[in-house]
């Protein structure tokens, strides 16, 4: 699916954080207190998100899984391939979008939960036609899957044996499970944005915050 792309303020090359990164997705980027210089806030530090990582690794998954079990000429590979990059390119853009625009990273972030569930389903859909079942939540592969998941600083390399399975039940549960808990997380995180919108607003509102405190440290209206 098309990924938007905001004109002159975003590239889908990696780059550090701007003034600050993101440790966690429990700590994402927030505004500086209205006393700090300028009113751009910290923005960007994609790399350290949790739900960055974890779409990182279903897009090198399904890669991987396509060109091994979906016929390389068919529209499907190609769906599914660019439905796992958009969820990832769109955590990227939006994190780098979010020191002048707001609503154009909660956007972004929007598009990336909304290519994950569009991969989420193509998966199924495989697994259906080849009548394999959904590993439920008891499951003992889904119990190890979740452990792997919460190891720190856990990459492809964490679930390539799974990923890698020459049964593709495994290798597609797997992924499955992947794009949920990416999937949670970004639903996480959509909540938090929109918390620190309705809190701190946008820019606009730092631009008018910061230009009142510029003008009180001139000595005031003249």
């Amino acid at each position: 699916m098309p990924e938007p792309r905001t004109k002159g303020t975003i590239t889908t090359k990696a780059t550090t954080a701007t003034r600050s990164p993101s440790p966690s997705l429990k700590s994402l980027p927030s505004f500086p207190p209205d006393d700090a210089d300028g009113f751009i806030p910290a923005h960007g530090g994609y790399q350290e998100l949790l739900s960055y990582q974890k779409a990182l690794v279903v897009f090198q998954a399904t890669q991987y899984f396509c060109d091994r079990f979906v016929d390389k000429k068919s529209r499907t590979h190609d769906q599914m391939v660019q439905a796992a990059r958009s969820g990832k390119q769109n955590i990227l853009e939006g994190s780098q979008a979010s020191g002048t625009s707001k609503e154009t990273e909660l956007k972004l972030t929007n598009v990336a939960r909304a290519s994950q569930e569009e991969l989420l389903e193509d998966y199924r859909d495989f697994m259906r036609a080849r009548k394999i079942e959904e590993w439920t939540p008891d499951h003992r592969y889904a119990q190890r899957l979740r452990r792997l998941n919460r190891t720190p600083g856990a990459n492809y390399d964490t679930f390539k044996k799974g990923i890698e399975h020459p049964d593709p039940a495994i290798c597609a549960n797997v992924i499955v499970g992947l794009i949920k808990v990416t999937n949670y997380l970004l639903d996480q995180q959509l909540r938090r944005l929109e918390q620190d919108f309705l809190k701190e607003g946008g820019l606009r509102e730092r631009m008018t915050r910061a230009r009142l405190a510029a003008r009180a440290q001139q000595g005031g209206w003249k």
